[in-house]
């Protein structure tokens, strides 16, 4: 059975491998994509700021794969009590990437998604 936490570094190791661990850029922020001078419906790049250093970073790429995740926490949870400040999903998905796309001019499709809380008696938890 393969779990999560010993999945991810195994991953990791392999795409270092593949892309060269020099080509790894980790806690950069990007808050704007660059449009294609060439073609205004592509992407050819992004630029974005170091979170520990005070750098700057602008990024040239062939293609863009946009992977921000969601929105977390942008409304009101329905728990009430000890619940009303629990979420199963990272409270980092501030909807960036939704900005960021729609900004370039991506149409955004298929947001029908759903939280069902599953209750059970002294407890709760994500299921759908």
């Amino acid at each position: 059975m393969i779990n999560g936490e010993s999945y991810k570094p195994i991953i990791a190791e392999a795409a270092k491998m593949a892309i060269g661990e020099e080509n790894i850029y980790e806690r950069v922020f990007i808050f704007e994509l660059l449009k294609d001078k060439n073609d205004p419906n592509a992407v050819a790049g992004a630029v974005g700021f170091s979170v520990r250093q005070p750098k700057f970073y602008a990024f040239k790429a062939k293609a863009v794969l946009l992977a921000t995740g969601g929105a977390t926490l942008l409304f009101r949870p329905r728990s009430t009590g000890e619940a009303a400040g629990r979420t199963w999903y990272a409270i980092f998905d501030t909807g960036s990437g939704y900005y960021m796309g729609l900004k370039a001019g991506a149409m955004l499709t298929q947001f029908e998604h759903r939280f069902i809380p599953f209750r059970f008696k002294d407890g709760y938890g994500p299921v759908g």
